[in-house]
């Protein structure tokens, strides 16, 4: 009987389990990486998070700036985007079913973007960037938006100034070459930044959070009818990301070293890793909703969308919202 017994006990353990793995859904996420940066879900990949969840992920290839990322999100070649706040606002009010999965960087005194100029540079204010040329990686995100609040602060036209698309790896060489009065590295360009200011001869005129304040830089989206496709799979890579995100601010030199070595294995200088910042985000990777709420009153202020056309709760993501009509 004893043996009968525990054989039948074993059997059933084994059924269990095979019929636990058989059930686990096998999902892969496509994306594009960022020139010089890791992703919270890569850094996650490498600490092992998604071992046994089922979600995988493919590089596919580099963004060339936020609304690139989101284009390829609407069209389906990834199944993850990324942008700043802006950005993503801006795309959803065009019309993409999108979900703002997690804060993918924040801004902070530790983690922000930086306007630089060359030390003889007679700039020395906000209000004298008027009429000046500024390097951002994009047109329509982060920096570009800082740029018109930062002149709207100041009572003047926020297109008084002239931003110029330079892609990361080029913004000192830019400035340096005098191609541009200004090069702004963003938050996610720290180590762009670093290395610069190795370098010597820059100084910054002012940062993102002189005139936004501390507030979540970008998102990592997801369209939601994935979500209500694979509601556990984007559960888990929320989950997993935002656990990436604390061990990041936990461990800040174990993580510059898996930055360096995936910067590597990416044919990037793995250099770079050491000027890495951190992510700037809150404890447990979550969002509030300033992080939204203040460019969605941007944006109707400026025209861009209707009193009321964005809610925050509509967009940040959670279990059940995010699979709820929009």
């Amino acid at each position: 009987m004893t043996f009968h017994s525990r054989k039948l006990l074993l059997s059933a353990a084994i059924l269990f389990g095979l019929t636990t793995i058989a059930s686990a859904e096998e999902v892969k996420l496509r994306y594009l990486a960022s020139q010089g940066g890791l992703a919270a879900h890569e850094l996650a990949e490498k600490l092992g998070y998604f071992k046994g969840t089922g979600v995988s992920f493919e590089n596919v290839g580099y963004a060339q700036g936020g609304p690139a990322s989101l284009f390829a999100l609407a069209s389906g070649d990834v199944e993850i985007g990324s942008a700043a706040t802006s950005a993503v606002l801006n795309s959803i009010a065009g019309g993409n079913d999108f979900v703002a999965a997690y804060p993918s960087n924040g801004i902070n005194d530790q983690v922000q973007s930086v306007f630089y100029v060359l030390d003889d540079s007679p700039i020395k204010s906000i209000k004298d960037i008027a009429g000046k040329t500024i390097a951002v990686n994009t047109l329509g995100a982060h920096l570009d938006y800082t740029i018109r609040e930062a002149l709207h602060s100041q009572g003047l036209p926020v297109d008084a100034a002239k931003p110029v698309v330079v892609p990361g790896p080029q913004l000192e060489q830019v400035l340096r070459s005098n191609q541009v009065d200004i090069a702004a590295f963003g938050y996610w360009q720290t180590t762009f930044e670093g290395l610069a200011k190795t370098h010597g001869g820059v100084r910054p005129v002012f940062d993102d959070t002189d005139v936004l304040g501390d507030i979540a830089g970008g998102f990592v989206v997801l369209r939601r009818d994935f979500i209500k496709a694979h509601p556990e799979a984007a559960k888990t890579f929320v989950e997993q990301s935002q656990r990436a995100l604390d061990y990041a601010r936990e461990h800040p030199e174990e993580t510059k070293a898996i930055f360096a070595k995936a910067l590597e294995e990416r044919g990037e200088n793995p250099e770079l890793a050491k000027y890495f910042l951190g992510y700037g985000v809150r404890p447990g990777g979550k969002a509030v909703d300033r992080d939204l709420q203040f460019w969605i009153d941007v944006l109707t202020r400026e025209g861009k969308v209707e009193q009321g056309q964005l809610v925050t709760e509509t967009i940040l993501y959670s279990p059940e919202t995010a699979t709820a009509s929009n």
